[in-house]
């Protein structure tokens, strides 16, 4: 394990001098935590687009990929906003060129939306050497590791949601 930098202060180190293995996970888990939020905030400064923006961006983009169509109660339920918000953020995207209305392949009462060739090129330009690198370092993990780490993971996961559960009780 590489150092800290808060060796002296105890924190990271427990009385008996060991490593606190458990506050360095937790601490490198906010460190990615930042990162990540930090190259969001870049990627959206970028491309001109808010957090929510991107993400129903994301959403077609992989709808696309597999083939579904998206309409916009898709966006609202993925979102978790309203059909008005769904539809401020849809004229949003339209305004920008990042998608577009198209008629329902099977209602006509219904659109779809369908994310544009050019936000896709943007996305894959914009996100796509970010991916790369983090995929490589993914890849470059054995299959035991691999498991460890999404174990922890899901683990995490459940206790925050079980913590937010707790909250509301």
């Amino acid at each position: 394990m590489r150092s800290t930098g808060n060796e002296g202060s105890g924190y990271w180190y427990g009385p008996d001098g060991q490593l606190d293995y458990s506050a360095a996970v937790l601490k490198s888990l906010r460190d990615y935590r930042a990162a990540e939020t930090a190259v969001r905030r870049s990627t959206r400064d970028s491309m001109g687009m808010g957090e929510t923006d991107i993400l129903a961006l994301r959403f077609l983009l992989r709808g696309q990929a597999s083939g579904k169509s998206v309409v916009p109660k898709d966006i609202s339920h993925f979102l978790g906003i309203t059909s008005a918000s769904t539809t401020s953020l849809i004229d949003r995207l339209v305004a920008s060129g990042h998608v577009r209305r198209e008629a329902h392949p099977t209602d006509r009462r219904s659109v779809i939306v369908v994310p544009t060739v050019e936000s896709d090129r943007e996305v894959r330009v914009t996100l796509g050497a970010m991916h790369r690198q983090m995929m490589a370092v993914a890849e470059s993990l054995t299959a035991d590791e691999a498991r460890v780490v999404v174990e922890f993971l899901e683990r995490m996961r459940e206790a925050l949601q079980q913590s937010h559960q707790d909250e509301k009780k």
